[in-house]
């Protein structure tokens, strides 16, 4: 059964006129009318409406949109069922229920989490910091962070130029512009997380792509702060991202992943797991990878941790991308969470040692 009969089927049976489900929804006459003849498809909200005042299932509905949405954007492929394959593998990834299942985590993780935990209460101890002294921890770990986020997407600019660009503004020779661009546009957008904490914000659609707009801001405009509306494939990785009509809705559903998996997973594998769900999903021509580790360090900070670096020379970069190709090849997490772990301990063990 087609959306548009089921939402008809249900009015009918509920005895209701288009007039008083109108009425009753707030939806207009003319649109309810639209769903029912399959001239347009409802919005999430209209359909959750729908579903209340007909007494049908929201989830089934919900999946019938789906169904619909998806029809709608390969009638007119010439080759529908290669578009099916290449996006199936993905799908099923980013929609298993059985990718997070905590029993899968292998011992060492799992000791390593409790480990960061009490260095994590030993943190959090320490609280409140003397002024002078916590502005200069955040500024001299942002702008390692900073150096490193850069150095593994090729950013050649040392940590003492860094240093100089982003505090004293100085021109450092032999260097692109654009390579300055990242160093300050970092900075940036570390300071507008920051003001996320402060603000008690947290994950949405607006505040990830403010994020991707600092990234990337003055190097491209166009792109910057929205989705990509063209295929991309990733140097040297076996991972295909995909397609770019399928972003919408899987960027959809990352949001509600993380509502629902932050009251589950432990906060370390939670920052872990939205790093790789964004990375995988790759929903932007440009900046994925700093934006998905602005993300990670967002939910760390939030949850009482510190500020992680991943580092990125020759030999962290690689085992990085390895582990990140583990989960989105074949699905398994444990060498990105044993990485990300690591590097959470690390930066605690780091910020304990200064005070």
């Amino acid at each position: 059964m087609k959306l548009s009969e089921k939402i008809m089927f249900g009015r009918k049976e509920n005895q209701f006129t288009i007039l008083k489900l109108s009425m009753n929804t707030g939806i207009d006459q003319a649109l309810l009318s639209k769903y029912e003849n399959n001239q347009r498809l409802p919005s999430d909200a209209h359909l959750r409406l729908i579903a209340e005042e007909l007494h049908l299932d929201y989830l089934e509905l919900r999946k019938l949109c789906l169904a619909e949405k998806i029809y709608s954007l390969l009638e007119f492929e010439d080759n529908p069922m290669e578009v099916m394959a290449v996006a199936e593998a993905r799908v099923a990834y980013l929609t298993s229920k059985n990718v997070f299942t905590l029993p899968k985590l292998t011992d060492s993780v799992q000791q390593k989490l409790k480990k960061a935990d009490e260095l994590r209460k030993q943190w959090l101890e320490k609280k409140p910091l003397n002024g002078t002294q916590l502005l200069k921890m955040k500024e001299y770990f942002a702008i390692r962070y900073t150096f490193d986020s850069n150095r593994i997407e090729g950013n050649t600019l040392t940590l003492h130029e860094t240093q100089l660009v982003i505090n004293e503004g100085v021109t450092v020779g032999g260097k692109s512009m654009r390579e300055h661009l990242e160093a300050i546009n970092h900075s940036e957008a570390v300071d507008f997380v920051a003001d996320m904490m402060v603000g008690k914000e947290d994950i949405s659609k607006r505040n990830l792509l403010e994020i991707h707009r600092l990234v990337l801001k003055s190097i491209d405009n166009e792109n910057s702060g929205r989705y990509r509306s063209v295929p991309v494939r990733i140097t040297g990785s076996e991972h295909t991202p995909p397609q770019p009509y399928l972003i919408d809705k899987m960027m959809e559903d990352f949001f509600i992943h993380y509502e629902k998996q932050k009251r589950i997973l432990h906060p370390i594998l939670l920052a872990a797991e939205m790093h790789e769900r964004l990375v995988t999903i790759h929903p932007f021509v440009d900046g994925n990878g700093r934006t998905s580790r602005l993300l990670m360090n967002f939910i760390l900070l939030k949850n009482g941790y510190t500020l992680t670096i991943l580092k990125g020379d020759t030999t962290s970069k690689s085992n990085y991308f390895k582990s990140l190709e583990a989960v989105q090849v074949n699905n398994d997490p444990n060498q990105f969470y044993e990485l990300i772990v690591d590097r959470v301990l690390v930066s605690l063990e780091e910020h304990l040692a200064m005070v």
